[in-house]
């Protein structure tokens, strides 16, 4: 069983920090971003980028999906005509132009990955149409990352070979529960079969790195369902997985409302539906590395975080050293030269904006000299699990007051200049970075998000 730590029982630290949180894969927050930040601002960051000839990592963002998954926090839209995809294409490649006219080059890319939706929606064809619009545009290094999230219940032999063939070596497939009555819950079945089946078919194609996605806190999920679930992963041996928790913010996702909240875990259960996956992982080989990823020993993943090279941005965690990252595709999101620029995330919209002639921007955030140095201090926690107080310049005597309490829980320690996550506080890394948040206040006006454990 994993040390809770000797300060403090479970039941109590649960009830002192299991409130909601940001999961910080940007600081400040999207939910706290404005409507003032345009395509101008995008085009002037990525002039700048251009001219510096930094490299890039990039995202595309695919929306299609065959049924919507209750569970499903992404930006998704339902379709089952090809021609949707067709015209989507056409509507990418001039966002793309778009954005290297505005680089004013072919840019370095390190890392390309696609997320949706469901990018294997895309047919053979589309989907080597969608790979040839971002080779033809960038200037890919010899050991650029690329990377697909696909669905096990749509994807094909022949479109994980089309894959393979058009550059892509990392596959994460979303598998979220292997229980039947989970499944049929949050409206995603998929038996275990499929799964396997599908695991093996990357394989054969020639992916080089597999990662599964599961969840825990979903509806009917207990200890001894989620350990099924957790061992059959296990079993199929992928080199990392990453263990999310259910966020139930019908509020803002309204398709969530269709998930009876009675079935849910509470704060308590959901918490030993974690710990049982990072002592089922851990036990089996794979190391916890940061918030929510698990990878084995020598994959580059561990090796970044065991090295102090581990990057968090949009995409989760990464290997890849680029300070900047270009999203393209509806909703998508750009963290470019302290800018953040979001696309227009309806589909209908974007297209309109896209068509005449302009980057498809809504909303956004201009970093300033406090906000980079905090989020470059709160990505270092997330990633590293410590950091010199002298990172926090002028605050550091404010953040370390914050973090007493936590320190006097067994969370953190404060010696030598440096701020330690503990064993026990690892399972409280939200909280231990938003004692370094001076925008929450604010944002707790703003609206609410998901629990921090």
């Amino acid at each position: 069983m994993v040390d809770y730590g000797p300060t403090a029982d479970a039941a109590a630290l649960l009830a002192r920090y299991d409130r909601p949180g940001p999961r910080y894969t940007s600081y400040p927050p999207a939910n706290l971003w404005r409507d003032d930040i345009g395509a101008a601002d995008l085009q002037r960051a990525l002039q700048r980028v251009g001219r510096s000839g930094e490299p890039l990592a990039l995202y595309a963002h695919f929306p299609f999906c065959a049924r919507k998954c209750l569970y499903c926090g992404c930006n998704a839209t339902v379709t089952r005509q090809a021609r949707v995809v067709d015209e989507y294409l056409d509507d990418l490649e001039r966002e793309l132009d778009l954005v290297v006219a505005a680089l004013g080059t072919r840019a370095p890319a390190v890392q390309l990955h696609w997320g949706g939706g469901t990018p294997n929606f895309l047919d053979d064809a589309q989907l080597a149409r969608a790979a040839a619009l971002y080779r033809d545009r960038f200037a890919f290094t010899a050991d650029a990352e690329w990377s697909v999230e696909c669905d096990p219940r749509l994807v094909t032999p022949s479109q994980l070979t089309t894959l393979r063939a058009a550059g892509f070596r990392r596959l994460s497939y979303g598998v979220q529960d292997l229980d039947g009555d989970v499944q049929v819950a949050i409206g995603r079945p998929q038996d275990e079969a499929l799964v396997r089946r599908t695991v093996a078919e990357a394989r054969a194609a020639g992916f080089e790195g597999l990662n599964l996605d599961l969840m825990y806190g979903l509806p009917l999920q207990t200890p001894e369902t989620f350990a099924r679930t957790l061992d059959a992963a296990i079993d199929m041996r992928p080199e990392r997985l990453a263990v999310f928790g259910y966020a139930h913010v019908p509020w803002l996702k309204v398709h969530q409302a269709r998930i009876d909240a009675a079935t849910l875990p509470d704060g308590p259960a959901r918490f030993v539906l974690w710990r049982l996956a990072v002592e089922r992982l851990t036990a089996a080989g794979y190391r916890w590395l940061g918030l929510d990823h698990f990878a084995v020993a020598d994959d580059p993943l561990t090796r970044a975080f065991e090295g102090g090279t581990l990057h968090r941005n949009f995409m989760g965690y990464t290997t890849m050293p680029a300070s900047h990252l270009v999203g393209t595709g509806c909703s998508a999101i750009s963290d470019v030269d302290g800018l953040y620029a979001q696309g227009e995330p309806k589909l209908g919209a974007w297209r309109t904006r896209v068509r005449d002639g302009a980057l498809p921007v809504v909303r956004g955030w201009r970093l300033g000299d406090d906000e980079r140095a905090r989020r470059a201090a709160i990505m270092r926690l997330m990633c590293e699990l410590a950091l010199p107080v002298t990172a926090l310049g002028d605050d550091a005597d404010t953040v370390r007051s914050r973090l007493v309490p936590l320190a006097d829980d067994g969370l953190v320690t404060l010696d030598e200049g440096t701020i330690r996550v503990t064993t026990l506080g690892r399972w409280f890394l939200r909280n231990v970075c938003m004692a370094l948040d001076a925008l929450l206040p604010a944002r707790d006006a703003v609206q609410p998000w998901s629990r921090t454990v």
